[in-house]
């Protein structure tokens, strides 16, 4: 197990790196976030340092007296890597390294190795490795003369070509590459969806913090046997399967990765066909994890994460999830000020689902009419499609017709109305009503 020191870096809170639309979280949030962090590519913290910083330093971040401050602590508590809870420039990066002798990386370094360990698909693989690239890119750089450029034609690889040159043109190709089949998969996406769309099912998106249990709940709701556990980001991959919810009424349910507070806008880059089923999604459900002390915090992040996406006018049903840990349940008691439409229950234990149903169904009202018709009597196969697809209120049966009424998705409402007969067309009674 790889031996970590975690350097935690507490700017001031006016500093220009917290974004006015979050929750400016605490120096022990941080640490507990960042411990996760490591656990999830199995490393151990050893020793953890937190550097207050007034100013940035450009060569360090932080200053100098600290960093031979780390020198000394390295030097008496040998360790494998120094991780950094602040994103570090090329220049940091290398100096920091040159001082301290030791690997040093920073948060966004580990999200991606924890995305590297958990990417099983091919779209999942191609785009931690869009992401690996664009973040290594800007941060090649060499040192003194030797990786200076000797020469070389226009547009061409000349013999004076450094290895650092090569190395940058290369990425630069593979991320092109990568970006044209990333541009395949997110085209056969769009397919698949405009099929759907065709046919007028409703597609609800999964969105939450990391580890909120997004899969849990798709598993619960789909018995979707999604990988779950508890960890940062175990699901990379874009997952969707058909819900038929209580009334009959059929939905794509998609799960998708896990946010995080100031998640490297390069990942959301990176991850933008995975993305897409947010994008494009009638209605979302926010599940939030609330037996976590800071739940409030973690809805702003996925809040603020929705807007980069341009996804937050969207309507949002907020899922508090993991009630089943709370010692208090009062806690969510008369939250909807502050979170809107609120739903309450447990995706592992199975509480409240029924209410969860309800509130989909209500969001998903728009996409349901009542229909009151007379069909001819020889159309069972509707009464049938009625049954599979609605809830049926009535059928009466006439001599010559049958009377429906029902709810139905608009999809399919219009086939009762190209077949209905004009009311009052058959004047005998009904001699048989089947609710």
């Amino acid at each position: 197990m790889e031996k970590i020191l975690l350097i935690i870096i507490d700017f001031k809170r006016d500093h220009i790196g917290h974004s006015k639309k979050s929750m400016v979280w605490t120096v022990d949030e941080i640490v507990d976030e960042m411990q996760e962090l490591v656990a999830a590519c199995g490393g151990e913290v050893v020793e953890q340092v937190i550097c207050r910083v007034d100013k940035p330093s450009a060569g360090y971040l932080i200053n100098e007296g600290k960093v031979k401050d780390l020198v000394a602590l390295c030097s008496v508590n040998p360790v494998d890597s120094v991780i950094f809870s602040h994103e570090l420039k090329g220049s940091q990066k290398r100096n920091l390294e040159d001082s301290l002798n030791v690997k040093t990386i920073d948060r966004t370094q580990l999200i991606l190795d924890i995305f590297a360990r958990h990417a099983t698909s091919k779209e999942g693989k191609l785009q931690v490795e869009l992401a690996q690239l664009q973040y290594l890119l800007p941060r090649l750089s060499g040192k003194g003369t030797e990786l200076s450029r000797l020469g070389g034609g226009i547009g061409t690889l000349g013999p004076g070509e450094t290895k650092l040159e090569v190395d940058r043109r290369r990425i630069s190709s593979r991320i092109t590459k990568l970006k044209r089949g990333l541009k395949d998969i997110t085209s056969d996406r769009a397919l698949k969806r405009k099929k759907r769309k065709d046919k007028g099912v409703p597609a609800i998106s999964l969105v939450g913090y990391t580890n909120a249990g997004k899969s849990t709940l798709l598993n619960t709701l789909t018995q979707a046997d999604q990988k779950t556990r508890d960890g940062l980001f175990t699901t990379l991959d874009s997952l969707s399967r058909q819900l038929i919810l209580p009334n009959h009424q059929k939905v794509v349910l998609s799960d998708t990765i896990g946010f995080m507070h100031e998640l490297p806008h390069n990942l959301i880059e990176s991850f933008k066909a995975t993305l897409e089923e947010v994008k494009e999604a009638d209605i979302l459900l926010h599940v939030l994890d609330v037996s976590q002390p800071n739940f409030q915090h973690l809805h702003q992040s996925v809040l603020n994460v929705l807007t980069e996406l341009g996804v937050e006018q969207k309507p949002i049903l907020t899922v508090f999830n993991k009630i089943d840990k709370l010692e208090d349940v009062n806690v969510i008691v008369n939250l909807g000020r502050d979170f809107g439409e609120t739903v309450s229950i447990s995706a592992k234990s199975e509480e409240n689902l029924s209410e969860l149903f309800d509130k989909i169904i209500d969001l998903l009202s728009a996409f349901v009419v009542e229909v009151n018709v007379n069909i001819p009597i020889q159309r069972m196969d509707l009464v049938h499609l009625a049954h599979q697809e609605g809830e049926v209120y009535s059928v009466k049966y006439y001599s010559k017709t049958i009377n429906l009424r029902a709810a139905l998705p608009t999809r399919v409402a219009g086939q009762f109305y190209k077949e209905a007969v004009e009311k009052g067309h058959d004047k005998s009674g009904p001699y048989e009503d089947r609710p």
